[in-house]
């Protein structure tokens, strides 16, 4: 009777946050979902229609979806290969035995606390500026011709900003992995003879896999969501060379005014990235099981 009471009173006082929660959530997108059967333009207020799936027709269609998709591909892959592979490097030399190791891991872990907007500027005006930037003199002084980074290479130079800004996340993630490693495995097999190549790729590599999987999962969810940069550094373009899925409801809804058009775009983007969190969570789980 006593654990019966205990748990009613539990959801008692659970219930204020989960109804707020449920109204945080479900009032925008059932608004959304609203907005998006309806041919809908700020610039004409009170001539809203019904048009059915047409919003999603055109949306789909349009060459610029697809250029999307391809960019927020891309962003994902990019910035999970980058901070995969920088994480586990520096997780490994973070893990050694070295002055200052404090120090060293809250400098790398530092960029993980600047805010995405402030980190688009610095890298766009202090680091990418063809004029004045730090790849610009370093071009001028090894004689070479400055690089326009966001012009010329807009989605690599995206990548390079974001996975900037996740890998101490990675890094700690991977780090931590690495410190529970026992270190008698990597004792014994080197004194078997095994290399530094294979005792990575045969004991530590499996003992990161985990880890891993929980950083691309992780990342992934938010990566599909990357707005900031963009918007401040190329605002998508040139055309739609660094424009993504969010970008894209973003332009089509506030500044082409098209509510029923990004609003479609926004449902779109939400089945998309539930289809992705389903597709990790499955492979995250039969990789806990192993």
């Amino acid at each position: 009777m006593a654990t019966a009471h205990s748990r009613s009173a539990a959801r008692l006082m659970l219930s204020p946050a989960v109804i707020l929660l449920l109204g945080w959530m479900i009032v925008p997108l059932s608004m959304t979902i609203y907005f998006s059967f309806l041919s809908y333009n700020l610039l004409m207020p009170g001539m809203e229609e019904y048009v059915g799936f047409l919003n999603y027709e055109y949306f789909l269609t349009d060459p610029a979806f697809f250029a999307a998709l391809f960019n927020t591909l891309m962003l994902v892959g990019g910035v999970l290969v980058i901070t995969i592979v920088g994480g586990v490097a520096l997780g490994l030399l973070l893990d050694q035995p070295i002055w200052g190791q404090g120090i060293v891991r809250i400098l790398v872990i530092a960029p993980f606390f600047v805010m995405p907007t402030v980190s688009a500027l610095v890298w766009k005006n202090m680091f990418m500026n063809p004029v004045n930037g730090l790849f610009a003199y370093l071009a001028k002084a090894v004689g070479l011709q400055p690089f326009d980074f966001l012009a010329h290479a807009p989605l690599l130079s995206i990548i390079l900003i974001v996975a900037w800004q996740w890998l101490p996340f990675a890094t700690l993630i991977l780090l931590t992995a690495l410190q529970s490693l026992d270190q008698e495995q990597l004792e014994a097999a080197e004194m078997d003879g095994a290399s530094f190549g294979n005792r990575f790729i045969y004991i530590v590599l499996p003992h990161l896999s985990r880890a891993i999987t929980v950083v691309v999962l992780i990342q992934t969810i938010f990566l599909l969501s990357v707005f900031a940069e963009i918007l401040v550094t190329t605002n998508g373009g040139p055309g739609y060379a660094s424009t993504n899925i969010t970008y894209l409801v973003y332009a089509q809804s506030l500044l082409q005014f098209d509510v029923g058009g990004g609003s479609a775009g926004g449902i779109v983007a939400v089945i998309l990235a539930n289809i992705v969190a389903v597709f990790l969570m499955r492979m995250i789980g039969k990789n806990l099981e192993a």
